[in-house]
């Protein structure tokens, strides 16, 4: 029997997600209060330039609302209820749709855990880049040693690298030559993957000055695959329960 001392930090894909309503302040509150190390939110930005926590540009999926969140204002979107009806039903109705600074508010309350803001594309594409990073890191401010700009879009990573506001961090889409070329050019702090698109389980993932981040991820198995072959972090949106499977194994058979 062999024994297992390593094993990945985790981040909390859009909090709890598994429990409450994803990218709500309920759902992080219970990752931090759990003790995860890291939370990975999403961020578009209102039709007057506010930072909302959200995944998709329409609010149609997690909101009994409908609409395209860019061309609504912040007024407008304090009344949308993000409680998920269609995975909870009524259970959380009521719970708002959170400001980048509600969760600002709580990050600064847990000053152990980090955080990953992922700009999604849809947002830099209708404000612009320098317009999404300029209201990003003012809702952030205080707090950007500990909140990793993140985002698919190669050009917003590299702005925020000349800002230098903070650590940053790139989602590489494919693992081919030219992927790989932008990568070592960009040099970013992290690089989170998906593993379905990386190349085989026994390949090492390519060695930088980053540290690799797997998502999204459901089982112990496969986050110690990925593990083994040189991501530092494992995404999920059960991090309670996955915490617990990787914890049961730490001194188990490999």
């Amino acid at each position: 029997m062999q024994q297992r001392s390593y094993l990945p930090e985790l981040v909390a894909h859009r909090g709890n997600a598994v429990d409450f309503p994803e990218n709500t302040l309920p759902a992080l509150r219970s990752a931090l209060e759990a003790g995860i190390p890291w939370i990975e939110i999403d961020v578009h930005l209102s039709a007057d330039g506010v930072p909302f926590v959200i995944h998709d540009v329409r609010l149609d999926r997690t909101t009994g609302s409908r609409g395209d969140l860019r061309q609504l204002s912040a007024a407008d979107l304090a009344s949308v209820d993000a409680g998920e009806p269609r995975r909870f039903g009524d259970r959380f109705a009521g719970t708002a749709l959170p400001r980048l600074t509600d969760f600002a508010g709580l990050l600064a309350g847990h000053p152990d855990s980090g955080a990953f803001i992922e700009l999604k594309r849809a947002s830099l594409a209708h404000h612009g880049r320098a317009h999404c990073l300029d209201r990003v890191h003012a809702a952030l401010a205080g707090l950007l040693a500990r909140c990793v700009t993140l985002s698919f879009d190669a050009e917003v990573v590299a702005l925020a690298r000349a800002r230098a506001a903070g650590p940053v961090g790139w989602v590489i889409d494919r693992f081919d030559d030219a992927s790989l070329a932008q990568l070592a050019a960009l040099r970013p702090d992290f690089v989170f993957y998906d593993f379905l698109k990386a190349p085989p389980d026994d390949t090492p993932l390519p060695a930088g000055p980053w540290r690799w981040a797997v998502y999204e991820v459901e089982d112990a198995g496969r986050a110690l695959r990925e593990a083994r072959r040189g991501a530092a972090l494992v995404e999920t949106m059960a991090p309670l329960r996955l915490r617990a499977e990787l914890e049961s194994l730490r001194d188990g058979p490999r």
